[in-house]
């Protein structure tokens, strides 16, 4: 080993600038990336941003869909709890078809008292780029009066299409998650007994042709939520990734996209193109009131002006009590039934209570919950606030 001379504690120190200029330019730098830095996680942090998202979450490829199919079938082997056949005489006029394609046949008006036998509708959903010999699930539910389809078997079944062709057959034993017994008049349910599910319970035996786009060489894809922004957007991203031109909003919803003409080239080409990362725009500030329910949905675009509401709460009870009038003894009358009904109303006298102004949705629910208001009153409130300009979102009543 040489020997090597250490370094001198004068070498191994730190030598900085010795001008003054240079130290407040090196700090002046410094201060300013962290400003950046700050500015740049504020922005992050803001419930209102948006994040980017994969392409194939924000749009589709026209004509890439699925096909419903339906089917009208039977389900034999249940324990006792099919339909009852003199309330259903299409499920025994079912069961003699079928024993009659199979050879069997059944004299007329034969009363037939079958309890293990169910008739019941088959639903499947056909994806796109479907071949024969795929497996599908599918989905049976009664449609007579069966109690359970609970341990049935469904039998061959020919699923059809809009256009009345066989697409796919089902067959297969019943999956039902629910589960029952009774016993003396009592009986206890548990989930859905009327409906079960066959995975993989069908068979395709004809494919459904698939065209994507229209002229040769292009495609056309459509956002899920129609919005000029995100379309725009999502085209920038697009020309920046595969070139200028590739891509060319239609309108709001629509993108008509240049694509490779070999099949292959454009798969390889859809591949990228779902994976390419796209901020969207910022939902609409919306309300969703649902009336039957009374549920009230709100997004996080929804703010509030400061304003004054005083809402009275209107409840009118009605009590009733039958009264009995019994006549004398040997007087010949009869006992009558007087109803005596009494009815009150009353009214909350509230006072206005300032609603202070919420600028992102925590504010929002913080100050509708300071009114004390039921979900029923509250869609009443909301109205108002939205007439009175107060409310900066859409209503929407489902």
């Amino acid at each position: 080993m040489s020997n090597m001379p250490y370094p001198s504690r004068r070498a191994l120190r730190l030598r900085l600038p010795a001008r003054p200029g240079c130290l407040r330019r090196w700090a002046g730098a410094v201060r300013s990336l962290a400003v950046a830095a700050a500015a740049g996680a504020a922005l992050l942090a803001m419930p209102g941003a948006a994040h980017a998202e994969r392409l194939k979450e924000l749009a589709s490829i026209q004509g890439v869909r699925d096909n419903q199919l339906i089917g009208y079938g039977l389900v034999a082997g249940l324990d006792n709890s099919g339909d009852q056949t003199t309330q259903t005489p299409f499920t025994v006029q079912s069961m003699t078809n079928m024993l009659s394609q199979l050879g069997i046949t059944v004299a007329p008006g034969t009363n037939m008292q079958l309890k293990n036998v169910a008739a019941v509708m088959v639903t499947a959903t056909l994806p796109a780029f479907a071949r024969p010999g795929q497996a599908i699930d599918v989905v049976v539910s009664s449609m007579g009066n069966a109690k359970s389809l609970r341990g049935g078997t469904l039998l061959m079944t020919p699923l059809k299409g809009p256009d009345g062709q066989v697409y796919a057959l089902a067959q297969g034993n019943l999956l039902v998650g629910g589960a029952g017994a009774s016993a003396n008049g009592s009986s206890v349910t548990v989930n859905q007994l009327a409906s079960g599910r066959i995975p993989a319970g069908a068979i395709v035996e004809r494919a459904v042709p698939t065209a994507m786009g229209g002229q040769p060489g292009t495609v056309q894809m459509e956002l899920n939520v129609t919005d000029f922004s995100t379309a725009q957007r999502v085209v920038d991203a697009v020309n920046r990734r595969f070139g200028y031109s590739t891509a060319q909003a239609l309108d709001g919803r629509v993108i008509l996209l240049r694509t490779p003409t070999d099949p292959s080239s454009r798969v390889q080409f859809l591949a990228q193109l779902e994976s390419l990362e796209v901020r969207p725009d910022n939902t609409a500030a919306r309300v969703i009131i649902n009336a039957r329910t009374g549920s009230v949905v709100m997004n996080q675009n929804v703010t509030i002006q400061q304003c004054a509401v005083a809402h009275g709460n209107l409840s009118v009870v009605i009590d009733t009590q039958n009264n009995v009038s019994q006549p004398a003894p040997f007087s010949g009358g009869q006992t009558v039934v007087a109803p005596n009904s009494q009815i009150s109303v009353q009214q909350e006298n509230n006072a206005l209570k300032l609603v202070k102004a919420g600028a992102n949705l925590a504010d929002v629910v913080k100050a509708l919950n300071s009114l004390g208001a039921s979900p029923a009153d509250l869609m009443s409130i909301l109205q108002a606030m939205k007439a009175s300009g107060a409310l900066r979102a859409d209503l929407e009543i489902i």
